[in-house]
């Protein structure tokens, strides 16, 4: 077990750093096209591992309360949104089709901001990730070995196009190749680490299991809807980030039901 769940750790970052490798091998940056086809292959992702890896868990543990068994999937929801809206507001991060950035005025490199909005990404799959595993870790019967493992290689999937997406740009604004690389697995390096103090504390989180699966599910929706949508969507050519959404969206769906 103990195996399984350091490949179910790391696989999500190895996802990043695999994308972020990118900039070793491609001499020009992405083009518009595909970079609009990442992003939405990424959001298609995150939307179907909120609903089938996450929300859908979380109201099936709490199918004893009956009438009520919405509730922890309706206030852990709402309490990642906020908790996603919240770091909007007070970490400063720059998204990398927008001219201003975001949250408090600082002096902060544009690269370094690049990096800070990707991370904010990161903090909420690494949590989904440490939550579905602390749940295996402590027993509960409705987490499968084979639904952890589809979540995390799903995660993996659409942090690779995000490690590219961060890389590319980088490079791009003149920072080296071998510096681009790094700033690219740094913005995954939270992912593991968050996972694994949630793990770390699986005796207090299995009770509130639900309300935190529902959690990461909120926070991650926050993402797709606040940044990912808009930037698949923005110019022409937006049905390749639509076609790219459907497609990540349908992975997604057929592994979670394939594997858990």
């Amino acid at each position: 077990m103990g195996a399984a769940v350091f490949w179910g750790l790391i696989t999500p970052f190895a996802g990043t750093a695999l994308g972020a490798a990118c900039v070793f091998f491609l001499k020009k940056g992405l083009g518009d096209r595909v970079q609009r086809g990442l992003t939405g292959f990424a959001a298609g992702v995150m939307v179907a591992a909120s609903i089938w890896s996450l929300l859908i868990p979380a109201m099936e543990q709490s199918a004893g309360a009956g009438t009520w068994a919405f509730v922890p999937a309706v206030v852990g929801f709402w309490a990642g949104v906020l908790f996603l809206l919240g770091l909007d507001h007070l970490i400063p991060h720059l998204h990398q089709r927008s001219a201003k950035a975001e949250g408090p005025h600082t002096r902060l490199r544009r690269s370094t901001m690049m990096v800070l909005a990707v991370t904010l990404h990161n903090i909420p799959e690494g949590m989904a990730v440490g939550v579905v595993y602390a749940g295996l870790l402590t027993g509960d019967g409705q987490i499968t070995a084979l639904g952890a493992l589809a979540l995390s290689l799903g995660i993996a999937m659409q942090n690779f196009p995000e490690g590219a997406i961060i890389s590319m740009p980088l490079r791009a604004e003149g920072m080296g190749r071998k510096r681009a690389f790094l700033g690219g697995v740094l913005s995954g390096a939270v992912e593991p680490v968050g996972a694994l103090l949630t793990i770390l504390a699986a005796g207090l989180v299995v009770p509130a299991l639900p309300y935190l699966l529902s959690f990461a599910a909120g926070a991650m929706l926050y993402v797709v809807v606040e940044e990912l949508i808009p930037e698949m969507s923005q110019g022409e050519h937006s049905d390749v980030g639509t076609l790219a959404f459907a497609l990540g969206f349908t992975l997604m769906m057929a592994l979670d039901v394939a594997l858990g």
